[in-house]
């Protein structure tokens, strides 16, 4: 459960493939070397010397892509902006920051600037979607990281399937951990709901789902897409989740080399279903096992603004991205 999925065959294969392309240019230049050293005046045929600029050339691109991949993208973050309507809310707007997948590990990465862009944002309620840490070292920068952010009608969280072996992650981060419940708030005497389910409990959701009223707008808190099959007749508007992290690896033409084993075809970004938005999200760290590199899945923060439905129903008008 914990984080394998990220070091699935696909995954394995291409890092194989990265080390036999990168063990053959180190031969060839091996090779070069001890001829210039020797002074042969003997060249391998043109043919070869041909092969051998391929793979140069292609040796050098891979290894310009792979330390992108480990000291470019993983910093890269973006601000995502997801503006819905729903004819639920009158006469306000409901602002909500998504983050999920954090994975902290004991040396900060993005975690010491989290706090001030979220803050920035001025989101009515923060949420989490699970996966806090890769080991026990790392909770005390979780911790931190959320206890700095502030949300005026609440910050709360639901559990992934790396957080149940560290305790009580959520402890001082001042997020309320919604195990298999529902909460009620209100902005500017506009009701609204948040259901949330942690990870091990999702086949037993339905005694959370029964909590929500259906005369209001609710969301709904969960690591994974996975339940989205069980979603059809609930009164949920928007499920929450993470535990993708978009691919993570995410070659042009290929797509993600890992993917859901559940909820399939809900892999990153915003989708509706009947009535019901889903945003999966990319989350911000690396998964535990694997290798910390993201490429082309860069790490996000994701800011909802729920508006009035403008006339008639309209479940989602659009995305904006913007870069930190």
């Amino acid at each position: 459960m914990n984080g394998m999925q990220y070091i699935d065959a696909p995954v394995k294969v291409f890092f194989a493939v990265l080390l036999a392309l990168f063990a053959i240019e180190g031969l060839l230049l091996l090779g070069m070397l001890r001829r210039t050293l020797r002074r042969n005046g003997n060249p391998p045929p043109r043919w070869r010397r041909r092969c051998y600029s391929v793979i140069h050339a292609v040796s050098a691109v891979t290894a310009g892509c792979v330390l992108y991949a480990f000291f470019v993208e993983p910093y890269w973050l973006q601000i995502t902006v997801v503006r819905l309507q729903s004819p639920k809310i009158h006469n306000t707007v409901l602002r909500i920051v998504q983050l999920s997948d954090l994975h902290c590990d004991p040396k900060p990465r993005l975690e010491n600037r989290l706090p001030a862009i979220v803050n920035v944002l001025k989101p009515d309620v923060i949420v989490f979607t699970g996966d806090a840490v890769n080991s026990a070292a790392a909770l005390p920068l979780f911790q931190k990281t959320l206890a700095a952010m502030h949300a005026p009608l609440g910050k709360f969280a639901v559990r992934g399937n790396w957080d149940y072996q560290y305790g009580d992650v959520f402890a001082e981060t001042g997020f309320e951990e919604l195990k298999l419940n529902a909460v009620r708030l209100e902005k500017d005497g506009q009701p609204f709901m948040l259901c949330g389910v942690n990870y091990h409990h999702g086949r037993i959701s339905q005694r959370a789902l029964n909590q929500l009223d259906k005369s209001t707008w609710n969301g709904f808190l969960y690591h994974a897409p996975d339940l989205i099959k069980y979603l059809d007749d609930e009164p949920v508007d928007l499920y929450l989740c993470g535990h993708t992290h978009g691919g993570q690896v995410v070659l042009p033409f290929v797509g993600p080399l890992s993917r859901v084993t559940h909820g399939k075809g809900f892999e990153r970004g915003l989708y509706t279903v009947g009535s019901m938005a889903i945003y999966v999200h990319r989350g911000i760290g690396m998964g535990g096992f694997g290798p910390r590199v993201r490429f082309f899945a860069r790490p996000e923060i994701v800011l909802f603004e729920i508006h009035p439905a403008a006339g008639t129903i309209d479940e989602h008008s659009g995305t904006e991205t913007k870069q930190d």
